[in-house]
């Protein structure tokens, strides 16, 4: 079973963007490979685009933390609320149905509570200047914990409704 067996693309678009409206947060829906299945795209912050414009920014960044996280939230059945090597939220709720995991739902951009971007792990990942990596990340906003708590809870009565229509 495929998410687009579930619900349109159209309608995963939908979802990404009530996310991002409500949050603010970068908001996309993922395969079982970690892929994106839309190809919407919000950026939240000037710093993002720019690490994962670089191969390494992408490969050993973004896509690692999603999948690691995303693994996390399979096993847990539930989501999970962790940073990324650069410093920034992740947001992972697995999307299952019945018992069968068949996508995730991802938020990120933010920094997490009083957190702060890793320039030090940016600059040796990726080579970006400490400087550029500073004026790229000054005003990237924070959110609290309790705020993402509650985005992860109506994620997940989100997914429940879509999923329900579904389940044996």
């Amino acid at each position: 079973m495929e998410l687009t067996d579930i619900l349109s693309l159209e309608k995963w678009i939908e979802l990404e963007k009530d996310v991002y409206k409500r949050s603010g947060l970068d908001s996309n829906v993922f395969n079982t490979k970690g892929i994106r299945i839309t190809d919407y795209k919000q950026w939240v912050n000037r710093f993002c685009p720019k690490v994962k414009a670089d191969d390494r920014g992408q490969s050993f960044i973004c896509a690692v933390a999603h999948m690691n996280i995303a693994e996390m939230a399979k096993n847990a059945k539930g989501p999970v609320i962790e940073e990324c090597d650069a410093g920034l939220l992740k947001l992972v709720v697995p999307i299952f149905l019945d018992d069968a995991f068949i996508g995730a739902f991802g938020a990120c951009g933010m920094i997490l509570d009083d957190g702060e971007v890793d320039s030090f792990m940016v600059n040796k990942t990726i080579g970006m200047d400490e400087a550029e990596i500073e004026s790229l990340s000054h005003d990237i906003k924070h959110i609290s914990t309790e705020a993402v708590i509650n985005l992860a809870a109506y994620i997940v009565a989100e997914i429940g409704k879509i999923v329900a229509d579904y389940q044996k």
